[in-house]
């Protein structure tokens, strides 16, 4: 599934909505940076075997959080994407998986339904929230795009596929500002980012230039 194919935006706005996009739907994004990775030999800190689930992502987002090298701080973030991507219930994962697949046979109804689903049976599983957000802002619901990207970020702060986002809508919106702190949100998580380097420094000058 493109990334291209989802995001009948602005240019301005379609670099946000790409990282959203990816942060959201890893099969797409893993199919194509595994193999970029073994080309520049990154290589992504191994975590004690013996830690929990919640330990595990905690030492991927210490290790993202210290990463300066792009292609490595990537690495990590699919790790993280990965442990995202897991449930913990098989139920719930395949669940995910049908909404994936209506999504990439543009049959968004359906895949609402089975991330509804996904969200009654597990609450508190953000990234159902946030694949249905995702799925909201592509067809154009951005306040309930927003509604879910709030509960993502309340159950997971470190989001910074949800962060994005935020930062999407808020763009579309004309809040420069706000989008700004959305970005600078994002780059406390994952300062190695290129794409939302870029965008905050593109606004903060645009408002550093308003003010004077």
């Amino acid at each position: 599934m493109s990334a291209m194919r989802f995001f009948a935006l602005t240019s301005a706005a379609l670099p946000l909505a790409l990282i959203f996009l990816t942060s959201s739907f890893p099969a797409a994004a893993a199919a194509e940076e595994p193999a970029a990775a073994a080309k520049k030999d990154v290589i992504v800190e191994q975590a004690d075997v013996n830690s929990s689930p919640k330990q595990h992502i905690d030492q991927l987002f210490s290790q993202l959080k210290r990463e300066r090298d792009p292609e490595k701080a990537s690495g990590i973030a699919n790790e993280i994407r990965m442990e995202w991507n897991d449930s913990g219930s098989a139920t719930i994962n395949l669940l995910m998986q049908w909404a994936d697949k209506a999504i990439e046979e543009k049959r968004n109804p359906a895949a609402l339904d089975f991330l509804d689903e996904a969200i009654a049976l597990k609450p508190d599983y953000a990234e159902s929230w946030n694949r249905r957000a995702t799925l909201n802002f592509v067809m154009g619901n951005y306040r309930k795009s927003m509604s879910d990207i709030e509960r993502v970020l309340d159950l997971e702060p470190r989001h910074f596929g949800a962060l994005s986002g935020m930062a999407a809508i808020l763009s579309n919106s004309g809040n420069d500002q706000l989008t700004l702190k959305a970005w600078e949100r994002f780059l406390d998580i994952y300062p190695a980012e290129r794409t939302a380097q870029e965008q905050a420094n593109t606004l903060a000058e645009k408002l550093a230039g308003n003010r004077t």
